[in-house]
């Protein structure tokens, strides 16, 4: 096992109730690649997304199974602290969802639960730095104060990237970010993403081929809950091994 896999998930099934909705997933994401999951609406691309950082935890009914390690540790293991683990592994939702606070509180906000800084002028640091990782601080600096849901919808979601950043995460998992975004700020996350690449693992769920080829390295394709095929971008798209990818890539159904 190289020892650049950040998570490792192995034969994860979801249940919802008696519907079981993945069906013995095993993928490993690594730091080096952007890995983007695939498929028609309703394949299980979210839920597992959200099995990496326990948001099924969320769901009274839903039951997982199998392991998914971070760094080598059970994420699903009882003595995992959950607020820690989301900590560790960030999120950002497909409709941007800023705190009704400042754009400079919807940052400072989980460094402050987490004690991440020590005074005004560290947190002061951490959202300057924050904010220039999500390429937003020369658009908002002059305007820490107004609130965040001011925002347009593309500089909203960055700052939601923004704050996801700000308590040092190790894994970011980005549900269809972009799905709300017209196309001008759907290139900036983009861009992002590909600046952010390396520092982060970073996980992405699109249901926009032309995305997914664009941003990641590495791909999964799931069809009804299953993991049909995961490989690099370029293979899954010029050379899929599977006929149901090829009939996903090409159009036929989805």
């Amino acid at each position: 096992m190289t020892t650049n896999h950040k998570m490792i998930a192995r034969d994860v099934s979801v249940f919802y109730g008696d519907k079981k909705a993945i069906d013995s997933v095993s993928i490993d994401v690594d730091m080096e690649n952007v890995t983007a999951f695939i498929g028609p609406s309703g394949c299980g691309k979210s839920t597992f997304l959200r099995t990496l950082n326990r948001m099924n935890d969320t769901i009274s009914i839903a039951r997982v199974e199998g392991t998914i390690e971070l760094d080598g540790e059970d994420i699903y293991a009882s003595g995992m602290d959950v607020v820690q683990l989301r900590a560790r592994v960030g999120m950002v939702f497909q409709k941007p969802n800023p705190f009704p606070k400042s754009i400079y509180e919807n940052v400072a906000y989980g460094p402050r639960i987490h004690g991440l800084a020590a005074g005004k002028p560290e947190m002061d640091q951490v959202v300057e730095k924050s904010l220039r990782r999500a390429g937003l601080w020369d658009e908002v600096k002059d305007r820490l104060q107004d609130s965040g849901t001011a925002l347009s919808g593309g500089q909203q979601q960055r700052l939601c990237i923004a704050r996801a950043i700000a308590v040092d995460p190790e894994v970011i998992l980005m549900d269809e970010p972009c799905s709300a975004l017209d196309p001008i700020a759907t290139a900036k996350i983009e861009e992002l993403i590909h600046e952010l690449r390396g520092r982060y693992a970073i996980v992405i769920v699109t249901h926009n081929m032309q995305q997914a080829a664009r941003v990641s390295q590495r791909t999964a394709f799931f069809h009804l809950g299953t993991l049909v095929e995961y490989g690099e971008t370029s293979e899954i798209f010029t050379n899929p091994r599977q006929e149901k990818t090829k009939d996903y890539i090409t159009g036929r159904y989805g």
